[in-house]
């Protein structure tokens, strides 16, 4: 089971250790489109790796194989996985666990978080709604 964990407690754990990596499971087109997070005042680092290929949407064959590969020597390091609203960060430290990282943590409400009574994201939770630091392109 994958822990759940708040924007909040993720950027503090990025601040504060550097063997913590925030883990952008999103597409190429939401990273330039929407924005990301900006870590430079953090310890962490940001990894980019989509989970699921753009346009269609289909899984990335790759993902845990490119994931495993950066990090097998560091099965101890934090993992916290970041998508639009937590659905696809979920099945990233789903699949991070399985392969035997032992500290994957889903970041709930993910980048964008849920969509108001207008239709629009960024508005009532996730990274963006709370503050933290993001850029966009």
């Amino acid at each position: 089971m994958v822990e759940i964990v708040t924007p909040e407690l993720a950027w503090s754990q990025l601040l504060e250790d550097k063997n913590s990596y925030l883990i952008d499971v999103r597409t190429d087109a939401e990273w330039h489109f929407v924005g990301v997070p900006d870590l430079r005042s953090a310890a962490g680092e940001i990894i980019m790796l989509s989970l699921l290929e753009f346009p269609g949407m289909q899984l990335n064959q790759s993902f845990i194989s490119e994931f495993k590969t950066r990090f097998s020597d560091n099965l101890e390091a934090k993992f916290f996985f970041l998508c639009k609203i937590g659905a696809r960060s979920q099945k990233a430290a789903e699949l991070a666990a399985e392969a035997g990282f032992k500290n994957a943590f889903n970041i709930v409400g993910g980048f964008e978080g849920d969509i108001n009574d207008k239709g629009q994201r960024g508005q009532i939770s996730g990274w963006k709604f709370l503050g933290l630091p993001w850029y966009q392109n």
